[in-house]
């Protein structure tokens, strides 16, 4: 099991552990599952910081 999937996993349950009900609860367990995949994914080593805060590269030369 990839690192991205136990991430996922660890942030629903966490969602579920503060579930009280409703559409609210739905929009927690899916907020903190997208949290976990994407923790998971920089475990992978699939994703780094710096993919966030560097800029695109044209390939023509400009800046």
């Amino acid at each position: 099991m990839s690192m991205a999937v136990v991430g996922l996993l660890v942030g629903m349950a966490l969602g579920f552990a503060g579930y009280f009900g409703g559409f609210g609860a739905f929009l927690l367990v899916a907020a903190l599952g997208a949290i976990g995949f994407v923790v998971g994914k920089f475990a992978d080593g699939d994703l780094e910081a710096g993919d966030f805060f560097r800029g695109r590269d044209h390939g023509d030369g400009r800046r």
